[in-house]
């Protein structure tokens, strides 16, 4: 199955207890990198987050953000700062005793100095059931959002295999273009020593078994029937791979890699000019292939 590897879904849900808001994002990566940002609140759910994400997504780098707002109000808290206010008090009562100030600190200078007082928010302690429901209300909204994510990368996927098939078909031709161009070379190259032969024929000194030992080994060393079989193989595999219900990426990169040696090894093999353009048409489409299945997951 062709599946791309980026995709997107946000979507925010609210109860009587909390707002809830969770974002997906993933992009191309060579294994699954899984990346979590989830409030304090709902800490705890961290392994089934990931448990949920494994099931859906098997390579890529996913991101995943989970924000959760309850709704129980916050107790602030005010403290004072008492190293700062007892410096105070001292370089004060300094300065009173030169005469540069007079009188007491009011309530007014204090709030004045930001490093007298410190406020802050102490949140209320949680009901367990407030907090059991927003922990089943984001695996049920991260579900929702990795369902909808999976459509987007599966209307990808289908734009990539739509792609990648008429390129593999392309590919198919191009095999048979090779075989029947690196047959007529092999042809040539056996013409042009059998001639060779008959000249030689003249020359007493010529051990026809030897020559005709040799015409055989370079008619053989210009064969590609096995390469050629082999990649219509590789060809066949993708097909599978594209049409099965497993994620495929990493496989059709390899068949990839495959099937570039095996082209490689063609144009090493057979002979003639019409070959060598054939190669060089098949190697370009491959590296086509190539940067499409780095998007499959």
């Amino acid at each position: 199955m062709i599946k791309s590897m980026t995709g997107f879904a946000s979507l925010t849900h609210e109860n009587e207890h909390a707002t809830i808001a969770i974002s997906v994002k993933t992009v191309n990566h060579r294994y699954l990198d899984l990346q979590l940002r989830l409030s304090q609140t709902v800490a705890d759910l961290e392994p089934r987050i990931r448990q949920l994400v494994q099931q859906h997504v098997s390579r890529g780098r996913v991101d995943v953000s989970v924000s959760v707002q309850l709704r129980t109000p916050a107790a602030p808290t005010v403290e004072l700062n008492a190293e700062f206010t007892a410096a105070l008090a001292s370089a004060l009562e300094a300065a009173r005793a030169t005469g540069l100030v007079s009188g007491p600190l009011s309530p007014g200078d204090l709030l004045r100095m930001p490093q007298a007082l410190v406020v802050r928010e102490r949140s209320l302690d949680l009901d367990a059931l407030v907090v059991a429901e927003a922990s089943a209300a984001v695996e049920a909204a991260l579900a929702q959002a990795l369902r909808e994510m999976d459509v987007m990368r599966s209307h990808e996927g289908d734009h990539l295999r739509t792609d990648l098939e008429s390129r593999r078909q392309g590919l198919g031709d191009l095999a048979e273009r090779l075989s029947a161009a690196a047959e007529q070379g092999r042809a040539g190259v056996e013409t042009r020593l059998l001639e060779r032969v008959r000249e030689l024929r003249l020359d007493a000194l010529a051990d026809e078994t030897l020559v005709a030992q040799e015409v055989v080994r370079v008619a053989a060393r210009s064969d590609v029937s096995e390469e050629v079989t082999r990649l219509r193989g590789h060809l066949a595999h993708w097909l599978a791979l594209a049409d099965g219900p497993e994620p495929c990426g990493r496989k059709l990169d390899f068949l990839l890699q495959e099937m570039n040696r095996e082209v490689n090894t063609i144009g090493s093999k057979a002979d003639g000019l019409r070959v060598s353009e054939l190669i060089i048409t098949a190697k370009a489409e491959l590296e086509k292939m190539r940067e499409q299945v780095q998007n499959v997951e």
